[in-house]
């Protein structure tokens, strides 16, 4: 993944992923174009996709009878405890991304249970509730 600044406005950037390009920016709201997906539409995006395929591949495997995969996932800043300085406005804010999960196909409930449970072992899921270290260095180019 390759990210660069395009020159045309404050936050549009032109990100290539292998074969794929495609434009990330900031809503209007902020200073952007709103010419392509915030960070966190991107990031949400991965968790949804990351669900499907996940949840496609453990249907497929065990030959249930899933026809569609359909994952919304919203984000937002929420208070990391509940008490009084959540009330107050204060304290600190965690990231919360929310799943809502539509399963088609003649699916019993205890077939689609599972399938939710599955849900939560996708990797980027993983990823995200268990954090990551992330390296940074300049380039010499």
């Amino acid at each position: 993944v390759v990210v660069a600044e395009t020159g045309q406005g404050a936050y549009l950037n032109h990100v290539v992923v292998g074969d794929h390009r495609f434009l990330a920016d900031e809503p209007r709201s902020v200073g952007g174009f709103d010419a392509g997906p915030s960070p966190y539409d991107l990031l949400a995006a991965a968790l949804g996709a990351c669900t499907s395929m996940t949840l496609r591949m453990y249907a497929d495997r065990k030959q249930l009878p899933l026809d569609r995969v359909t994952v919304e996932v919203t984000h937002a800043k929420t208070h990391a405890t509940d008490g009084s300085e959540a009330v107050d406005g204060g304290g600190p804010l965690i990231d919360h991304f929310q799943r809502r999960v539509k399963l088609e196909g003649d699916l019993d409930d205890e077939q689609r249970q599972s399938l939710l449970k599955i849900a939560n072992r996708c990797p980027v899921h993983r990823t995200l509730e268990a954090g990551a270290r992330i390296g940074t260095e300049l380039s010499n180019q």
